[in-house]
């Protein structure tokens, strides 16, 4: 999980990031904080980077949180959850907020606990979202199209196109959240950092050419290909893009 804070005073940033570490920590997952002290720098990172959850302070040097917002929305067209930090609480602009895309908002100082349960609200609605509801689904699976993860017996079915017993397919713990981070960010760019996190388990970093080779294997082992109306593209200088091929109809996924 990667969530990226912009916050240009030392004291609130220091705060936010001790919160997120102490309440969110998980042992099944891994968090991943990375800090900005200047919107422009956020901006550059999201052309590149991939995050789970975006906390924006509303007044900050050279480019304001709110101006950020309106440029991920607008123009980026990224629908990655936000969470909007300000020490003004008028309703103005918590309206302002909202109509430009915020999910949510939290007036400093804010209470560590409250926070962190917004935070938490944020990022279950999101994967719940990425979800699908096919009436087969246990809590345990997620459906995209024909391809339907298994998170309890760690295995990837892929339904048969002419209705016959669908193929289960063995990937390693590995390919296998690899594979889901793909899936869950399906038409959207996923970047290099993103996955390699994904892949890196009880401390172990991966690198960057094993990288490759998993997502080549997961080309094959899943059958990525447009031939099956789906298709895992390179993208230059950012990561790998997973989409439905227009010839196709995309399967419903949720």
């Amino acid at each position: 999980m990667r969530i990226a804070v912009l916050e240009d005073d030392t004291h609130q940033r220091v705060h936010v990031i001790r919160a997120l570490n102490q309440q969110m920590a998980l042992p099944e997952e891994h968090i991943t904080i990375v800090a900005f002290d200047k919107g422009e720098a956020l901006r550059r990172a999201l052309r590149l980077d991939t995050f789970d959850l975006l906390l924006l302070d509303w007044t900050v040097p050279d480019l304001d949180g709110i101006d950020l917002l309106r440029w991920l929305r607008d123009y980026q067209k990224d629908e990655t959850p936000v969470l909007m930090l300000s020490v003004h609480g008028s309703e103005r602009q918590i309206a302002e907020a909202l109509d430009e895309g915020a999910n949510d908002y939290v007036v400093k100082p804010f209470r560590s606990l409250e926070l962190c349960a917004r935070v938490r609200r944020l990022l279950k609605q999101r994967s719940d979202l990425t979800q699908a509801n096919a009436a087969t689904q246990t809590p345990l699976q997620e459906r995209y199209g024909a391809w339907l993860f298994d998170r309890g017996l760690l295995m990837v079915e892929i339904a048969s196109p002419s209705g016959d017993i669908p193929h289960r397919c063995e990937v390693t713990d590995r390919e296998f959240r690899m594979a889901l981070a793909l899936f869950r960010h399906i038409g959207q760019p996923v970047s290099r950092s993103y996955l390699l996190e994904q892949g890196s388990h009880r401390g172990e970093t991966l690198s960057s050419r094993a990288l490759d080779s998993h997502i080549y294997r997961l080309r094959s082992k899943l059958g990525l290909h447009p031939a099956n109306g789906i298709r895992l593209q390179t993208v230059y200088g950012q990561g790998y893009r997973l989409e439905w091929v227009r010839s196709h109809v995309a399967p419903a996924t949720s």
